[in-house]
């Protein structure tokens, strides 16, 4: 499994947004299927909701990958 971090811009990030962004599903629709499928888990639990808010100290695991959500700048996930 590989892992990434994943810097925050703001206070938080959505889930749907988060996979979208890093290429991890093709659009918004494909998100919400990827999440509804129950391939998703946030902090080692599977997530069903569409837009969950991620904020700092978040874990995602999707398809064989972990991103650790981070504040801007925090080097320290």
């Amino acid at each position: 499994m590989t892992t990434q971090r994943f810097s925050l811009k703001g206070e938080f990030i959505e889930l749907n947004a988060l996979l979208k962004l890093l290429a991890l599903a093709p659009s918004g629709g494909a998100a919400k299927a990827l999440i509804a499928s129950g391939a998703v888990s946030v902090d080692g639990i599977t997530e069903t909701r569409v837009r969950r808010k991620l904020r700092d100290g978040c874990s995602v695991e999707v398809t064989g990958q972990k991103i650790l959500i981070c504040a801007d700048g925090d080097s320290t996930a």
